[in-house]
């Protein structure tokens, strides 16, 4: 990366994640007035604490990103952001919505699904993941219901302070390293970086003990811009897009798959995931988090790894590799191991 292509991403990142923390002063007022998160089954917190702050990420990602369009600083041959981003506001409207008053699984479903076809719909017809081996339709359906996981995965996720930023940091970096590489086109780069700046201004306010929460208004547009990332680091490398998301991927479907084998209402509130019984058996949320947070570098470095070998075998094994770290992370939040 060239000084001046490193500056402009300092630039980006300190941007939005300036905006996102003037925007979260300016509106943490109306949070604590309409937005208070209270304790529940699912809550890991122990007093009310407003919800919401996702809304001012959002906003300064857009911004910025509109602000990069005009002066033309985000320009490339690439895919459109607009549709993505118009997708992500939607469902940052509908995780307003949710947190100001629970809504219906199926309207917060319906919402997931037609934020993820759009965007979705919105990939370039080249962009193929398995190609020569699913139909071109098929694998736009496995997508989209791919995207509406990895949006639960992430809104499960966010249950206990810093652990998003511990999740979407190291994500994003990883992305924005890649397309440095050229492995990405610039304009998922510049995603990465605006998502990254928008994290880091929330990290302020939600260090332990948290001030704010992300809440849904954060959480699911968060999941379907990471989710739109992923897919073009798939298209070149899918062990490398897989390694990104592999804890929470991998923390929220071994918790469905167990609640579903032990005849659990899976749709039900809890704290059964692989982070919060370690809380309840014992750690802090910060060591949670750190322990979260450098598993994600070691996958981020993994995955870059694996783009610049090039080769099947180098997949295999550092897939492998990265499950094993993850499995024995997971294994140790299980039990609360300091």
């Amino acid at each position: 990366m060239q000084g001046s292509e490193l500056a402009l991403a300092i630039a980006v990142v300190g941007a939005v994640a300036a905006l996102a923390s003037v925007l979260i002063l300016i509106l943490k007022p109306l949070l604590v007035r309409y937005l208070l998160a209270h304790p529940n089954a699912r809550s890991s917190h122990a007093v009310a604490t407003p919800q919401g702050a996702g809304v001012a990420v959002i906003v300064a990602l857009l911004v910025i990103s509109a602000a990069a369009w005009l002066i033309r600083a985000s320009a490339e041959s690439g895919p459109s952001l607009a549709p993505v981003l118009a997708a992500a506001l939607g469902l940052t409207v509908l995780g307003l919505a949710d947190d100001a008053r629970a809504l219906p699984v199926s309207w917060r479903f319906a919402g997931q699904m037609l934020a993820a076809f759009i965007m979705v719909a919105s990939l370039p017809e080249s962009l193929r993941l398995f190609p020569g081996v699913l139909p071109f339709l098929l694998e736009r359906a496995l997508l989209v219901l791919g995207t509406v996981w990895l949006v639960n995965a992430v809104n499960f996720l966010d249950g206990i302070d810093w652990i998003t930023v511990a999740q979407v940091v190291p994500i994003t970096l990883g992305v924005a390293v890649l397309q440095a590489l050229g492995a990405v086109p610039a304009g998922i780069g510049f995603l990465a970086l605006a998502l990254l700046g928008g994290m880091l201004g929330f990290a302020v306010f939600n260090k332990h003990p948290a001030k704010v929460f992300l809440g849904d208004a954060g959480s699911l547009p968060i999941g379907l811009l990471l989710a739109f990332m992923l897919i073009f680091v798939a298209g070149t490398n899918l062990a490398a897009a897989l390694l990104l998301a592999l804890y929470t991927i991998a923390d929220a479907t071994l918790t469905l798959l167990r609640r579903a084998f032990n005849g659990e209402p899976i749709f039900s509130a809890h704290r059964s995931h692989f982070y919060q019984r370690a809380v309840i058996n014992g750690l802090t949320a910060p060591q949670v988090t750190a322990r979260i947070f450098l598993l994600g570098l070691l996958l981020a470095a993994l995955a870059i790894a694996a783009v610049i070998a090039r080769s099947a075998i180098a997949d295999l094994l550092l897939l492998a590799l990265g499950a094993l770290v993850t499995g024995y992370v997971l294994y140790r939040l299980a039990r609360g191991a300091k």
